[in-house]
């Protein structure tokens, strides 16, 4: 069964850093594309980044020069680095994995998110 585990959201000051994790099993993060979304409070789910089986991202214009996704293949960890963050950063973030190496269809398995919340 595939697991995506999310951990690091919290609480941060605007001007903060988090750094969101996602812990993957019967999964394996190197294989295929993942992406972070993320849904605010009368917002629509927005893709925020992705990150193809080979390493090369892409960003949404609203988080581009402060977000970096990032994995380490070794530990199966997906990474979502969250530096400068503004009050509308607000969201809940979720991880998702595909289950091709197409960034551009269905992603199949989703952790349950985790609160990210931006004081300003």
């Amino acid at each position: 069964v595939v697991q995506l585990v999310e951990s690091g959201g919290g609480s941060v000051q605007a001007g903060g850093s988090l750094r969101l994790s996602c812990a993957a099993s019967g999964y394996t993060v190197s294989s295929y594309c993942m992406a972070w979304f993320r849904q605010a409070p009368g917002k629509e789910r927005e893709k925020v980044a992705i990150i193809r089986a080979y390493g090369v991202t892409t960003y949404a214009d609203s988080v581009k020069g402060r977000f970096t996704i990032s994995k380490d293949n070794a530990k199966n960890l997906l990474y979502l680095q969250m530096n400068s963050l503004k009050h509308d950063d607000t969201a809940m973030y979720y991880c998702a994995g595909a289950q091709t190496t197409y960034c551009g269809g269905v992603y199949n398995y989703w952790g349950q998110g985790t609160q990210v919340t931006v004081s300003s």
